[in-house]
């Protein structure tokens, strides 16, 4: 596989859904339970577990389950290598066109 496929762990495939960038959002506030997350949007269970998978695989966040709960919480370890990373892009942009 070369370099350049994009993977399913892909955080930018993982962030580029409109829905999974409101759970991220979310979960700035703090660890959520699914059923919680869930309340927050209109789709069936299966179309969120779905989302919760890909944000997962993406490493963008992590679960624990307590009993019958599952909660869920950022990573931030990975949410600020991808804020560095963009803050870097961003900025080798300026750099290249300043005089």
């Amino acid at each position: 596989m070369s370099n350049n496929t994009v993977k399913d762990s892909d955080p930018f495939k993982a962030l580029a859904d409109p829905t999974r960038r409101e759970i991220l959002a979310l979960l700035r506030r703090g660890e959520m339970t699914a059923g919680a997350l869930a309340e927050k949007f209109d789709m069936t269970k299966p179309s969120m577990s779905h989302h919760f998978a890909v944000l997962k695989e993406a490493e963008l966040i992590t679960s624990r389950r307590e009993g019958q709960q599952i909660w869920y919480a950022l990573n931030t370890t990975v949410v600020q290598d991808l804020v560095a990373w963009a803050m870097n892009l961003a900025g080798d942009g300026k750099r290249k066109g300043a005089k």
